[in-house]
């Protein structure tokens, strides 16, 4: 494997900058810089920047086109890249000098940067954790592509009114998005529906065509990814659709406007939002719609772009792997088959050779449930070609299952029950990726343990050669070095740069743990990120909080497993505490929520009503004195993170025992000097490892515990209600008009955690099970905080061992044990434009 060090890069040209952003004004605005809004300032100065990036760009693809890397193709339906510009200027090392290059042009480069949109093109820690993959990937030289979908509108953008969340369009492109480059010649056909016709040629094969099919145009958008101080740029190539026709213009004239813009209609909802609700058929039918269609378009790439500089597709794998980002980009299996064998020829065992060495699957849940399943019949309508090669790839796997076990004793029928691809009307994606990928890894040590033992046991059992684990990480770039430079700085300061790129080099910091110095400065630090998130909570939230309490904090997207109910039950708790003993001790708190619901989760909906409708009671109520806030924040997205990672003193990582597959928030936190309080589950168990379960607050069952729960029974909530008074008296509140008027809307959670009305099992999260231990933790921490100099040593001590959890140690992992790349490094020096 080729590898040297980074190659210096040239100094960032302060005056070509300056006077391409006055030059952008000009002739995009036909302004004065005087004259000109911030959002047009913004735009000057990212096409300023851009201009610059261009150029290693260009020469990244010169690199690869001479050195013929092998090169990953990362399939995501979500990027979460939050905002371009400062993440660019970071990575190009030119961000103090723009700062500077702005204030000598009287701007602000944070007013600039606050006019980017966070980009709508993922949600949660699915399309983040791809993010910092890319990230990774250009910072370590790795040539790669990202490929998704480039939404419109996003999931939602979320808005909280009385309490409730309002799904409304983020309409992030409205402006333009001056990073991306439209790649027209890149354009591909899409096909769907129809019926395919079967031929055969001389040699008696099979010759398949598809026809009667509607179809889209999928063009290619290129963002730029630029890698830390190296030079590397890569791509996230995002597909937008368009019609192939715009406009039938025969339909129109005789009356039939609806046939007229048909194509149109096509084309503009399936890139119109990210994870359509599919509570209905329709839903469904877009989901597979939006898989397909930027899948398609992203094989067919590959496969062009190899063949465009090599003549045997028998070795495509030798170049190129496709890693599916969970189950969402499986069909890419079956679509890499039909193109070998229908466009270039290969028969179905060469075709299967291929396709089986260059596609590896990454699993991102362990919750049978959300491992996606399509109706046979929607399938079949929607794709039928691939079908046709999905369910022979289900008889030979079908008959591998019948070879293996057959005169063993093993009940084959079940094993073929539990295993097939197609069964039961359903075709089950997560079977395929592990019958055809190459490569099938966990996130999590926990989270790998669990697939091979529970979840996915059938399978390890037959393929073990297969699993691997791949625990997940974050970009130290983003989220500490942009995030939060006042700890960026004082780190610099105490052990030198190198954990920039080096992230494991921040154990150092550990000798400054019990340094009485450091540790005041530690904890100034973190007061001055607590004030600028409070001003952030006043201008968005119109709320007062303290900065001197304790930052509860618990942000990430809202499901049951995550358990955000326990958290706000638990405050309701603390809150009846205090009205009930007064004169208490109470050290201040405030507690941070950030979360958006699925549009059709109606509970996670209901939860988020439920802590705002505490949250009004308590913040107003004289009695409290201000000791206890409590806030939602508005459209949880990766810039308002970076402000709350950076202020948090207490770190909610509350999910169920084996549940959480991973998780990356808790990683943040950790860089940020935050404490983990936490279930051992995902990555839990690797933070506390590292730091030692000291310097976090664990509580809760094991995932044995709840394993054996859920497998055996033994649990009833009723018996804890029944039993404890503190308990009972919150779920009472939950009816009885504590905290709304109408006393029946909070009944759905109430019955979640009693009864079976709602749920297959009453409090299937084991919310009360693990209430009282939580309570126990939460008052650890009370006193633990009360101790500043401890607190403070837990915290930089939290900080000093996060160095496992950057994403540059997770793709390195990838790069040596699945893919197999080679590193490229920018040698030769071109001539920038301020050198002509």
């Amino acid at each position: 494997m080729k590898n040297s060090a980074v190659t210096k890069r040239e100094k960032f040209d302060k005056e070509l900058f300056k006077r391409s952003v006055n030059y952008n004004v000009k002739t995009l605005f036909r302004k004065t810089m005087e004259e000109a809004s911030p959002q047009q300032i913004f735009q000057a100065v990212s096409y300023a920047i851009k201009d610059q990036i261009m150029d290693m760009w260009i020469e990244t693809q010169e690199a690869y086109e001479k050195e013929d890397p092998k090169m990953v193709y990362y399939m995501s339906m979500e990027f979460l890249m939050g905002r371009a510009l400062g993440n660019s200027l970071i990575n190009m090392q030119a961000y103090k000098t723009v700062k500077e290059a702005c204030e000598e042009m009287g701007l602000d480069l944070n007013v600039v940067e606050d006019q980017e949109p966070d980009a709508a093109l993922g949600n949660g820690g699915l399309g983040r954790l791809a993010a910092c993959f890319l990230d990774s990937l250009a910072t370590l030289g790795y040539p790669a592509y990202g490929c998704g979908i480039r939404y419109r509108y996003g999931m939602f953008k979320q808005k909280i009114k009385d309490g409730y969340q309002v799904e409304v369009p983020d309409n992030w492109l409205a402006n333009g998005n001056p990073f991306e480059l439209r790649r027209r010649e890149y354009a591909k056909t899409i096909k769907f529906g129809g019926y395919v016709d079967v031929q055969t040629d001389e040699n008696g094969r099979g010759i398949f065509t598809q026809k009667d099919y509607q179809c889209v145009r999928a063009v290619p958008f290129d963002i730029p990814i630029v890698g830390y101080g190296n030079g590397i740029v890569n791509t996230l190539r995002i597909w937008d659709a368009e019609p192939v026709e715009c406009f039938q213009l025969d339909a129109f004239d005789k009356g039939d406007y609806q046939r007229s813009v048909e194509q149109e209609n096509l084309a503009r909802n399936i890139v119109e939002v990210l994870y359509p609700n599919d509570n209905h058929y329709a839903g469904k039918e877009l989901r597979l719609k939006q898989q397909y269609f930027f899948i398609s378009a992203s094989v067919q790439e590959a496969v062009e772009k190899y063949m465009r500089s090599h003549k045997d597709i028998k070795k495509f794998h030798e170049k190129v792997t496709f890693q599916l980002n969970d189950t969402h980009p499986t069909v890419a299996i079956a679509e890499l088959m039909r193109v070998l064998m229908d466009d270039h020829g290969l028969t179905w065992d060469e075709a299967w050779e291929v396709t089986t060495h260059t596609c590896a699957y990454t699993n991102h849940t362990i919750m049978s449930e959300a491992l996606e399943k399509w109706p046979i019949e929607l399938f079949s309508r929607l794709l039928p070609r691939i079908y046709q090669i999905v369910e022979e790839i289900n008889r030979r796997f079908i008959e591998q299952i019948k070879e293996k076990y057959a005169n063993t004793g093993v009940n084959v029928d079940e094993k073929i029950r539990k295993m097939a691809i197609i069964y039961d009307g359903q075709v089950k994606m997560a079977h395929m990726a592990i019958v055809a990928g190459y490569s099938v890894n966990g996130v999590a040590e926990l989270h790998t343990e669990i697939l091979k033992k529970q979840e996915l046991r059938d399978f390890y059992e037959m393929f073990p050669e297969r699993f691997n684990n791949k625990t997940n990480g974050i970009t130290q770039r983003r989220f500490l070095l942009h995030g939060n430079p006042l700890l960026a700085d004082w780190i610099t300061d105490h052990i030198g740069d190198e954990w920039i790129t080096d992230l494991p080099h921040i154990h150092e910091l550990a000798i400054y743990a019990d340094d009485k110095k450091a540790q005041k400065e530690f904890m100034n630090i973190k007061y001055r990120n607590k004030v600028r998130l409070a001003q952030y909570i006043s201008e968005h939230n119109g709320i007062d909080v303290d900065p001197r309490s304790i930052f509860d904090v618990q942000v990430k997207r809202l499901h049951e497993y995550k358990r955000q109910l326990m958290n706000i039950l638990h405050i309701m708790y603390l809150y009846n505490e205090l009205k009930d003993h007064p004169d208490m001790e109470f050290t201040p708190r405030t507690f941070i929520f950030g979360a958006k619901a699925a549009a059709g989760y109606r509970n996670a909906k209901l939860t988020i009503k439920l802590i705002n409708s505490v949250a009004d009671v308590v913040n107003n109520d004289p009695d409290v004195k201000g000791l206890m806030k409590i806030v939602f924040i508005e459209n949880y997205n990766v810039s308002n993170a970076e402000l709350i990672f950076a202020a948090s003193d207490v770190s909610e990582q509350i999910s169920t025992a084996s549940k959480e597959a991973s998780g990356t928030g808790n990683m943040k936190f950790m860089l940020n000097g935050a404490l983990t309080l936490g279930t051992m589950d995902g990555a839990n168990v690797e933070i506390v490892k590292e730091v030692g379960e000291e310097n976090a607050f664990i509580f809760g069952m094991s995932s044995d515990e709840v394993i054996g729960y859920e497998n055996n029974g033994g649990y009833d909530p009723m018996q804890i209600f029944n039993n404890d008074p503190d308990i009972r008296r919150v779920l009472m509140q939950l009816i009885n008009g504590t905290y709304s008027p109408d006393t029946e809307l909070f009944r759905p959670l109430y019955n979640s955690l009693l009864n079976t009305q709602c749920t297959a099992k009453a409090d299937t999260y084991f919310i009360l099970k693990d209430f009282k231990s939580y309570s126990d933790a939460r008052a650890r921490i009370v006193e633990y905080y009360n101790d500043q100099a401890n607190w403070a040593r837990s915290a930089i001590l939290n900080v000093a061992c996060s160095g496992k959890f950057t994403s540059d140690r997770t793709i390195q992992q990838y790069v040596d044990e699945i893919w197999h790349l080679d590193k490229v490094v920018l040698s030769r020096k071109k001539t920038s434009k301020s050198d002509k």
